[in-house]
């Protein structure tokens, strides 16, 4: 969808940007360089007239990124998860982004329905209720399934919004793209790199089939998990567009005074939030990375219930083990052993002082470690982690980026439900099961048995594969017994001799 709209879309951007007072905002968070402010000012001042106004209660640049749309409103929820690319404050803005929009029609959605599922909502549904809940990419209806009388939550996405998203996310291709060229300097935030990826994660989103994926893979992991549950997903009732699983009845877990009337212990809540968040990203290397209130809900019976699985994060099982070392290395305080892990993983270049690079991590844990344990925080320890990291040359890890940005979220779930909590009082047990589980000798026999297994695999396969192997070792021989004896010297001769006599016999001929 490349062309001339691109164009007109970023000078509206730049313009709501100045009008809205998010321009100033925008450019010293990136740290913008003299040639791509002049730019980005020229884009957007001359036009300011032509920018969306947008609600003045609102921060600058929540107000810009509302008022310019779903595209938008999207991309400051995922930029919001990249505090190395926008800065923390812009980052913390952007984290109270809300996606309410108006709903679409609910006869819109029942033919959507109608068409993705191929059935007769009439004949399938007993109700089906207008929307309840809008966001920038779908929405959210309740309804009542005729034949067993369960109460589903159906969710569809908005008419059109692929379209809609694929030309805003050109328009974002077109802007990285001019960053590059105009601002060289501008680079080292890999501009082109974090649209990409800001692409994946909306096409994820807008194929409710890998949502509906996700939650059925987090609901297997999560299934022995006490005081957790994930609702049930209806595969026979989901396609691309639409998604249907169990509703979701309980309190959310951003109103605290019905917590409080329904007599739960909110400690215990807080507790647990922050205890099965570390257990999924480190047991299951598979952790829900939108865990914020609005997403929680907790159930009559005192379950946690987690909703909207659109955005995930995974961590190999080998980045696991190297978190859980740095983790359990700080709660000791053995400076020197995150030192080593770091160069171990290859995260910090080998032509790096390791004594120096456990100083600067003194410096990071000792200042965390003198607070008051209500206010130690495992996302500020690995904020500031990163920040050394980065002087030390550690390349940005965008999994380990997204997982430092949950756990603020999860820490500040926990603490609006108990701010008393000791988040390394909670996370300890956690961080020691999996070192005992999976570093140690008990960890290697178990990797060993694992890659017999997979050489197993291969056991019908290995004869021929020898047999191969020494065919081609046999022929190489030979190649080499030919190549040595044509580089004798006797050979050479005779060989150049009888090229000199054709020569010169061709000579004669002419």
């Amino acid at each position: 969808m490349r062309g001339p709209h691109n164009i007109w879309r970023l000078i509206r951007t730049g313009a709501t940007l100045e009008r809205t007072g998010a321009m100033i905002v925008v450019l010293d968070a990136f740290r913008a360089p003299r040639s791509l402010r002049i730019a980005a000012r020229t884009l957007g001042w001359p036009f300011k007239w032509l920018g969306y106004k947008g609600d003045p209660a609102l921060p600058p640049a929540t107000r810009a990124i509302q008022a310019l749309g779903p595209a938008y409103i999207k991309f400051g929820q995922v930029l919001s998860t990249r505090p190395d690319v926008v800065g923390d404050e812009l980052a913390t803005q952007l984290r109270v982004l809300q996606d309410r929009l108006p709903p679409f029609p609910r006869d819109v959605a029942l033919e959507t329905v109608r068409r993705e599922l191929e059935i007769d909502p009439n004949e399938v549904f007993e109700e089906f209720s207008e929307p309840v809940a809008a966001a920038s990419i779908a929405q959210v209806h309740h309804a009542r399934l005729r034949d067993s009388g369960k109460e589903v939550a159906i969710k569809v996405l908005r008419p059109g919004i692929e379209r809609a998203f694929r030309r805003d996310v050109d328009a974002f291709y077109l802007a990285a793209r001019l960053v590059n060229l105009l601002a060289p300097s501008a680079r080292r935030l890999r501009p082109l790199e974090v649209i990409r990826h800001f692409d994946g994660v909306v096409k994820g989103e807008l194929d409710l089939r890998l949502e509906t994926s996700a939650s059925a893979e987090f609901a297997a992991n999560t299934a022995e998990d006490a005081g957790f549950r994930v609702p049930e997903i209806h595969w026979f009732l989901s396609s691309r567009r639409v998604m249907t699983l169990e509703w979701a009845d309980g309190i959310s877990a951003s109103d605290i005074a019905a917590i409080d009337a329904a007599g739960h212990d909110r400690k215990a809540l807080g507790e647990r939030v922050l205890r099965l968040f570390l257990s999924h990203a480190l047991r299951d290397g598979f952790f829900h990375a939108d865990m914020h209130q609005g997403n929680l809900k907790v159930a009559r019976n005192g379950d946690i219930i987690a909703l909207d699985f659109g955005i995930m994060g995974r961590l190999d099982e080998y980045t696991r083990r190297v978190y859980a070392e740095i983790l359990f290395g700080f709660i000791r305080k053995d400076y020197r052993r995150v030192a080593e892990v770091h160069f171990e993983a290859g995260y910090v270049p080998a032509d790096q002082d390791i004594d120096e690079f456990a100083r600067a991590l003194r410096a990071v844990g000792e200042p965390i470690f003198g607070m008051d344990a209500t206010r130690i925080s495992m996302g500020r320890l690995l904020n500031y982690l990163f920040e050394v990291t980065e002087r030390f040359g550690m390349p940005t890890r965008t999994e380990l980026i997204l997982l430092q940005r949950t756990m603020v979220v999860v820490e500040g779930v926990s603490r609006s439900l108990y701010p008393q909590i000791n988040i390394w009082e909670v996370a300890q047990p956690i961080v020691e099961e999996y070192i005992r589980e999976n570093i140690g000798p008990k960890a290697l026999f178990r990797d060993m048995a694992r890659t017999l297994r997979v050489l197993a695999r291969f056991g019908p396969k290995l004869p021929k594969m020898a047999e191969d192997t020494l065919i081609w070792s046999a022929v190489e021989r030979e190649e080499e017994r030919a190549m040595s004896l044509f580089s004798h010297p006797v050979v050479v001769g005779a060989v150049s001799s009888l090229v000199t006599t054709i020569v010169i016999g061709a000579v004669f001929l002419i």
